[in-house]
C-alpha cells in the first residue's frame, strides 16, 4: 500500500475518484460514474492499461463491479485514399482497409500515440460520444489484467519464462 501511495499519478487518479482505496473505500463518494482509460493504441499503452487496470482491481474493486470504468479505443493507423479517410483500430483492420481501398495511392500513418494526433483526430476516433468505441470493463478483464501483471512482475521467474514462450510467437512489431 505504501509503494502505490507512494506514487504521484496514483495519488492524483485515487483523488480524482473521490472513493479512497482498499478499506477506506466509499462507491457513494465517487465523483464520476464513467471512469475512462485511454492510452496509446501500442504496446506501451497496453501495458500501462494493465497497470490501471490492476489498480482499480486491487484497491478500487467496487468501481469495476459498479461499471465505472471503461477502456477508450483510439485508433493505430490512419489510412487516406483522396477525400477517404479510415481508421484502423488493429493490424488485421489495416490489411482488410488497405484491401478494400486498394494499395496505389494509399497515404498510411502509423499513430505511436495519442499525442501524434491533432485535437480534431483525437475528438473524431476516441473521444466524440457519437463516433467513440468505449469498453465497459468487466470483472473478468480486470482479473485477466491483475494475472498478467503478477506474472510478468512477480518475483517467480519461470511462470514469466512460461508466459513469454506461449505468447511470443504472436509479436509482431517488439519496440526494443
Amino acid at each position: 500500500m505504501d509503494k502505490v501511495l507512494s506514487n504521484e499519478e496514483i495519488r492524483a487518479i485515487i483523488t480524482a475518484c473521490g472513493t479512497g482505496i482498499g478499506d477506506e473505500f466509499d462507491l457513494s463518494k465517487a465523483r464520476y460514474h464513467k471512469i475512462v482509460i485511454m492510452t496509446d493504441a501500442d504496446h506501451d499503452g497496453s501495458h500501462i492499461r494493465i497497470l490501471l487496470l490492476t489498480l482499480f482491481y486491487r484497491f478500487m474493486r467496487p468501481l469495476i463491479d459498479a461499471g465505472y470504468i471503461y477502456i477508450a479505443q483510439p485508433p493505430l493507423y490512419k489510412i487516406e485514399k483522396g477525400k477517404v479517410i479510415r481508421y484502423a483500430y488493429s493490424d488485421a483492420q489495416l490489411e482488410q482497409a488497405l484491401q478494400e481501398m486498394g494499395r496505389q495511392g494509399v497515404k498510411l500513418q502509423r499513430y505511436k500515440g495519442l499525442g501524434e494526433m491533432n485535437a480534431d483526430q483525437l475528438w473524431e476516433t476516441t473521444m466524440d460520444p457519437e463516433s467513440r468505441t468505449l469498453l465497459q470493463v468487466t470483472m473478468e478483464d480486470a482479473m485477466d489484467a491483475d494475472m498478467i501483471f503478477s506474472t510478468l512482475m512477480g518475483d517467480k521467474v519461470e511462470p514469466r519464462r512460461d508466459f513469454i514462450a506461449e505468447h511470443a510467437r504472436y509479436v509482431r512489431n517488439l519496440d526494443v
